[in-house]
C-alpha cells in the first residue's frame, strides 16, 4: 500500500475517557486503487483516547504491511511473461542449479532444455501446498511434461521437494555432479545442443512445447485473477509470512 489518506472531523482533541462501549469500529478503512481512506470513527468529535490511538496504530501498521493487489499483479504477469518467454525460446538453454531450486526456481529450472544440479543437501521441487498454495495449471502441465502423471501428482499434492540424485531418477534434473562439476557440465550439454542443426532443433522444440503455452497464452487474465484473490487471503499472507521467515534462519 503506497499511501494513507487520514481523513477526521477533528484531531487532536485530547480525553482521557474509559474506552469507548460501543459496538461500532473505531478507524474505518476504505482501499482505493493506489492508496487508502483511514477514517476516525469515535463520535461526536474523535477526540482522542487510548482505544483509538492503538486502533490508528494498528490500523497503519496493517496499511504498511499491506501486499497491494497492483504489487501482486506486477509480479504474476512479470512470472507468466518470463516463463513463456524462456520456455518457447529458440536459445538452447541449459540450467545449472547450483542451490535450493523450490517453487518459481524449479519451474523457472523446467523451462530449460537440460538441467544440471548440484548433488547433496540442495532441494528442487514445487512446495507450493507446504505453504497453503495451489501450484497454477500451467505450473502443474510443465511438471506433467517433465515427471510424467503419476509423480507429479503425487510430489504436487504433497509440495515435495527432492534432491539431486532423486530428481535425476525421476527425470526432474538431468545429471547430478559435485559443485564445482556443474558448470563445466553445462558447458558441455550446451555444446551438445548447439552441434544439432539449428533449423530442426528449434522445430522440433516448437512441436513439443506450444501446446502447453497456448494453455496459458488462453487463460493468463483468468489465472492472474485467481492468483491475486488468493494471494491476498489472510491464511496464505501468514503461511509466506512464516515461510520467509525460515528461510532468514537457514
Amino acid at each position: 500500500m503506497k499511501s494513507a489518506l487520514l481523513r477526521t472531523s477533528r484531531l487532536g482533541a485530547l480525553a482521557t475517557r474509559a474506552f469507548s462501549s460501543s459496538s461500532e469500529p473505531l478507524v474505518l478503512v476504505e482501499k482505493k486503487d493506489k492508496y487508502a481512506v483511514v477514517r476516525m470513527n469515535r463520535p461526536p468529535v474523535n477526540s482522542l483516547n487510548t482505544a483509538l490511538i492503538k486502533e490508528l496504530d494498528a490500523t497503519i501498521k496493517k496499511l504498511e504491511d499491506d501486499k497491494s493487489p497492483a504489487k501482486i499483479t506486477k509480479f504474476w504477469t512479470s512470472l507468466q511473461d518470463l516463463y513463456l518467454r524462456l520456455y518457447t525460446t529458440r536459445l538452447a538453454a541449459v540450467a545449472a542449479i547450483e542451490g535450493h531450486s523450490p517453487a518459481g526456481g524449479c519451474l523457472l529450472a523446467m523451462c530449460c532444455d537440460y538441467r544440471i544440479m548440484t548433488s547433496g543437501k540442495p532441494m528442487i521441487g514445487l512446495n507450493e501446498t507446504q505453504l497453503g498454495i495451489v501450484a497454477p495449471t500451467w505450473f502443474r502441465d510443465t511438471f506433467v511434461n517433465t515427471i510424467g502423471h503419476r509423480e507429479a501428482e503425487k510430489m504436487l499434492g504433497l509440495g515435495l521437494q527432492v534432491d539431486a540424485t532423486k530428481a535425476k531418477s525421476i527425470g526432474l534434473v538431468d545429471e547430478a555432479v559435485a559443485l564445482e562439476e556443474v558448470f563445466p557440465r553445462a558447458e558441455t550439454a550446451m555444446g551438445k545442443w548447439l552441434a544439432i542443426p539449428d533449423m530442426a532443433r528449434v522445430k522440433t522444440k516448437q512441436l513439443m512445447r506450444q501446446e502447453t503455452a497456448d494453455r496459458l497464452i488462453a487463460i493468463r487474465e483468468k489465472d492472474l485473477e485467481a492468483f491475486t484473490d488468493f494471494a491476498q487471503t489472510d491464511k496464505v499472507q501468514k503461511s509466506l509470512g512464516m515461510y520467509l521467515a525460515s528461510l532468514k534462519k537457514k
